[in-house]
């Protein structure tokens, strides 16, 4: 049934022009006119829209013009910005995930400043490819006979599942068919590459014999997913990398015919952090040396670098990926390939990579160290707290690594806990992130705020915490 339409409320609205000389909007001089008319105009409509609806929205012409003007600022004001991560999640997927090093930002900002080599080889002189720029070194650090690296590593696996599988049988283990962020299934993937999916074992358990079984004149290869960001425990069994390999040689002893093992490794890892013990992801070297064929894994997780897609294995197979069209649509641009460089050069010293990439340090910083970065951001905070209004005080609590890595650790931490006697932490919550002059991103925990240390990078996002706190507590003193 139509709600009941108040037709009066109609001749209510304002003009345009009448919007436009309101103070708020008149105050608005930094965008051209026809924006803030149009503006204004889609503030009127929404309005007008609304009586249709059979609503009674506010129709004075201060309260439009208030609304128009901040359509305005929406529009001018950077939507991508600055955060603080005071969450505790290390690699956060909503906050752009890694955090790059000094290195890979100098690199970065020595790129964009003008031309640069992009596609230019100086020893020849003449037209080069941006593969260079990272594969020696991608090669070096993995053991890998080539490399290339792409936008992500679902492209990397789209790219790999398309040109290896396309229209041919891939078998894998009931047990690995993940679901990763957004969405991204391992059956919709393969389904998009047309690649022929072959289930083998159970959701728990599955053997050699399994995938034995399944091989037939159709198989192109055997798809093994590192199950990076979940783990299952108790009655499980699946089978390494190096069995696979052993398979693929006797497939080929008996048959003639070739079948590549490939490993998704997800979050991906050039060292094997000893501080996470048996959680410890694998490292992709390890892998290549297991017998994998092809291994593909993110740049922007483990890795520490910005978002990218790397893929190693065989000379000759990485040479069908590179003439692949896909190469192209999935490229990396000159400042992500610049930022990568950086990252892997700092691998070439693995202790060095430990201080000087920020995601490894976090994850492997010891808990005493956060503890000294805790005890700043309470000083910090506590000099401007009224403490009629809330309390500080540091607790233990456990950081994650995020990203869909080493799901089942608990990295021990601290945290400035905030707990309110005025306010609440709702809308602190809201404040920091809506109002701050610079988002900062916490947790709620029991009616208070958390602020984990191990995830807040230096003193200037401490005093960042500290002046939106502060402002917040102004507003409800």
């Amino acid at each position: 049934m139509t709600p009941p339409v108040n037709a009066k409320l109609f001749r209510q609205l304002p003009q345009i022009e009448e919007v436009l000389r309101d103070d708020a909007m008149a105050s608005i001089t930094d965008v051209p006119r026809e924006i803030a008319t149009s503006a204004v105009r889609a503030e009127v409509d929404a309005r007008r829209q609304e009586i249709m609806n059979g609503g009674t929205p506010e129709l004075s012409m201060q309260d439009i013009a208030r609304a128009a003007a901040a359509r305005v600022r929406l529009l001018t004001a950077p939507s991508l910005r600055r955060v603080v991560n005071a969450s505790g999640v290390i690699i956060h997927t909503n906050l752009g995930r890694s955090v790059l090093s000094e290195e890979a930002i100098a690199a970065v900002n020595e790129v964009i400043a003008g031309y640069s080599t992009l596609e230019y080889d100086r020893a020849t002189m003449s037209r080069g490819s941006r593969h260079d720029h990272c594969e020696s070194l991608i090669c070096t650090l993995t053991g890998a006979e080539a490399a290339i690296a792409v936008n992500n590593n679902a492209a990397a696996v789209m790219m790999v599942l398309s040109t290896f599988a396309a229209d041919r049988g891939a078998i894998v283990s009931r047990g690995e068919q993940v679901e990763i962020g957004g969405s991204f299934r391992i059956p919709e993937i393969m389904q998009q590459s047309h690649a022929k999916m072959i289930e083998v074992g159970t959701t728990n358990k599955t053997h050699l014999r399994d995938y034995e079984r399944a091989l037939d004149d159709d198989t192109a290869m055997m798809l093994k997913v590192h199950p990076s960001n979940y783990r299952m425990t108790g009655f499980t069994e699946s089978v390494p990398i190096r069995d696979l390999h052993n398979l693929a040689l006797e497939h080929e002893k008996k048959t003639g015919r070739k079948v590549l093992v490939y490993e998704d490794q997800g979050s991906g890892a050039f060292l094997r952090l000893a501080a996470f013990g048996t959680y410890a992801e694998p490292a992709v070297a390890e892998s290549l040396a297991a017998g994998a064929d092809i291994v593909s894994f993110s740049g922007d997780k483990l890795l520490g670098g910005p978002q990218a897609g790397i893929i190693v294995g065989r000379a000759d197979l990485i040479a069908q990926l590179k003439d692949s069209p896909l190469a192209r649509a999935l490229r990396l641009d000159k400042m992500t390939l610049a930022a990568l460089e950086a990252t892997l050069r700092i691998y070439l010293h693995p202790e060095k990579a430990m201080s000087r990439i920020p995601t490894v340090r976090m994850l492997v910083e010891s808990a005493e160290d956060v503890l000294v970065r805790a005890r700043a951001l309470h000083d910090g905070v506590a000099k401007h707290l009224d403490p009629s209004l809330a309390e500080l005080d540091i607790v233990e609590e456990t950081s994650r690594a995020g990203g869909g890595a080493l799901p089942m650790c608990d990295i021990p931490t601290f945290c400035v806990r905030l707990r309110f006697h005025k306010g609440n932490a709702q809308a602190c919550e809201r404040f920091l992130v809506q109002e701050s002059p610079i988002t900062v991103i916490a947790r709620i925990h029991d009616e208070s705020i958390l602020f984990d240390a191990r995830t807040i990078l230096d003193d200037e996002e401490i005093t960042a915490i500290a002046l939106g706190l502060s402002l917040y507590f102004d507003t409800i003193a």
